[in-house]
């Protein structure tokens, strides 16, 4: 026998750091004033987040140093951290992801934490909402999803988007728990570059990871765009993470460990 939950539902959207933001909510206190404070608290931590790290802004902290990696010695403790977990992204990528010498925005190369800041921003800022016991969360930060769901509940239904067609899914996967991350051209364009080359990635239209963490399935979704098409075997020996993949010739590929394995390589 299947017992039907009926759960109080909102959703917020707002911009920020350049990108929209969704936060889903599934729970009995879903429309009560407290939760909404709560993710204003979430929202609100991710402006701050933007004012200090983002490269367009010249009076953040990032943008004061106009491409200059941050000196440990004189950086905030956030900026520390970034630049850490950068240092440690590029040692787990084999230096595929690399902030240090990266486009900037007024021209030239410099230091851009930016593809690592995103999920990172979302899985700290998070915490508001995280401890609310008996409620189900999905946060969206500009097609990267963090999702919690109390047990006993329905799994989040998420897509993921063709790159050639942005109004068709490649699949759609059934999550309780963990993070989803695409990256690719379809957006932006080819917007990643290839660290050993300095040149733009263009051997691999998306790949996106499914794992527990939302900051590393961002890191290794990036760093596998950076790498190419032969990134598939890098990414099937990540532990407790799967990936999609789809080269420049629309070809669709995944690890084993994907929800659905497709071994197969076919046209999209």
């Amino acid at each position: 026998m299947t017992t039907t939950i009926d759960l109080d539902r909102r959703a917020w959207v707002l911009q920020v750091m350049g990108l929209p933001v969704s936060a889903h909510l599934r729970g009995p206190e879903a429309h009560t004033d407290a939760v909404a404070e709560r993710v204003e608290r979430f929202f609100a931590e991710l402006r701050e987040v933007d004012a200090v790290f983002s490269t367009y802004r010249p009076d953040s902290e990032i943008g004061r140093l106009g491409g200059a990696a941050p000196d440990p010695a004189t950086a905030t403790p956030a900026v520390r951290e970034v630049a850490r977990r950068c240092d440690e992204a590029r040692a787990r990528t084999g230096g595929w992801f690399d902030a240090r010498r990266l486009p900037l925005p007024g021209g030239g190369l410099g230091y851009d934490p930016s593809g690592l800041v995103k999920g990172w921003a979302v899985e700290r800022a998070a915490r508001w909402l995280t401890d609310l016991p008996g409620h189900d969360l999905c946060l969206n930060a500009g097609g990267d999803v963090l999702l919690r769901t109390t047990p006993g509940r329905p799994a989040w239904r998420v897509g993921v988007e063709d790159p050639a067609r942005p109004d068709r899914l490649l699949d759609v996967l059934e999550l309780t728990h963990g993070a989803v991350a695409t990256s690719g051209t379809a957006r932006r364009g080819a917007h990643i570059t290839d660290p050993r080359s300095g040149r733009p990635a263009q051997a691999v239209r998306s790949v996106t990871v499914v794992g527990p963490e939302l900051l590393w399935a961002d890191v290794y979704a990036t760093a596998a765009v950076a790498r190419g098409a032969d990134a598939l075997d890098w990414l099937a020996a990540l532990d407790g993470y799967a990936a999609l993949l789809v080269d420049a010739a629309g070809r669709t590929r995944t690890t084993p460990a994907w929800p659905g394995h497709r071994p197969a390589a076919r046209a999209a």
